[in-house]
């Protein structure tokens, strides 16, 4: 038997001329105003001019490629499909289809799933594989790899600043209105905290939320900026540890949402910042993907 194995991620501009296109099609078509892409290009050029996601990306699917075919040769196909940027999802799910593989594993590169986040990844995939069983990998921040691979991330950063200590777990918020319809992605972040907490032994952690739309409708809160200041402002923190526990890898999010905007806020307030290291293609967390990917492949 041949299984496919499609990874999935949000996708990122290549270069500077795409930025357009790419906020376009965020918007569902509709082009941004010209100061809103002239604010996202400043944020691009605040990073080097072009993030490195796309390039953080394809390493981790050589990686996992390579893993999967270490551990079991010539059982796996794998490829990728970004919601953004080429190559799209759809795309990629029927190169797969058409390959004659007995099924696919799909797996969103997040650890937590929502309805307005990865269902839709998996959503587009099964739409584009008639004929072929699809199996979805679900939300997968409680594999006791991962907690430990975090864990020791977050006691590694720890060591890194003195004084009075406060770790904050962050994700991307999602519009409050998610809780309306029963989804747990707010109860997966706090478990998720937890786990690595405790993991970590830590006794001072909060979760906050990060990087918010700009809609009128309310998002996910606190956000990770209104709680540095109030932890400088009740004077019980000397510094931030910041562990964004909901991406994989760096990005925007994480470059200009943490290590410059967040950054600066903390530096305004007077107390220390700094964050976990990102997991791009640890070997260790390669690891854990390829632990999922095989675990639903054989469960189906």
């Amino acid at each position: 038997m041949t299984s496919g194995v499609l990874l999935m991620a949000h996708g990122t501009p290549a270069n500077a001329e795409e930025i357009l296109p790419f906020y376009t099609r965020i918007r569902r078509g509709r082009p941004p105003e010209p100061e809103q892409l002239a604010e996202l290009e400043g944020r691009y050029r605040a990073i080097g001019g072009v993030s490195p996601l796309a390039e953080r990306t394809e390493a981790q699917v050589d990686a996992v490629r390579v893993e999967l075919e270490a551990r079991s040769p010539g059982r796996y196909v794998v490829a990728f499909g970004a919601k953004h940027t080429e190559p799209l999802i759809e795309d990629a799910a029927s190169a797969l289809a058409s390959a004659g593989l007995d099924k696919v594993v799909g797996l969103v590169l997040t650890p937590h799933a929502s309805s307005m986040g990865s269902q839709e990844y998996l959503d587009r995939a099964v739409a584009a594989l008639p004929g072929t069983p699809f199996v979805a990998v679900g939300a997968w921040y409680a594999e006791p790899a991962f907690v430990a691979l975090m864990a020791a991330r977050v006691t590694a950063a720890l060591a890194t600043v003195p004084g009075r200590r406060r770790v904050l777990f962050t994700a991307h918020s999602l519009p409050e209105r998610i809780r309306e319809s029963g989804d747990t992605y707010p109860e997966q972040l706090a478990e998720s905290a937890r786990l690595v907490a405790e993991a970590a032994g830590l006794e001072d952690w909060l979760v906050v939320w990060q990087s918010a739309g700009r809609t009128p409708d309310p998002w996910l809160g606190p956000d990770v900026r209104d709680e540095v200041r109030r932890l400088a402002e009740d004077g019980s923190t000397d510094a931030v540890v910041v562990c964004p526990i909901g991406f994989v890898a760096d990005h925007l999010e994480v470059l200009y949402d943490l290590d410059i905007e967040l950054a600066a806020v903390a530096a305004e307030c007077g107390i220390g910042y700094t964050r976990t290291a990102s997991l791009n293609d640890d070997p260790a967390f390669v690891s854990v993907l390829a632990d999922v990917i095989i675990a639903a492949d054989e469960a189906h």
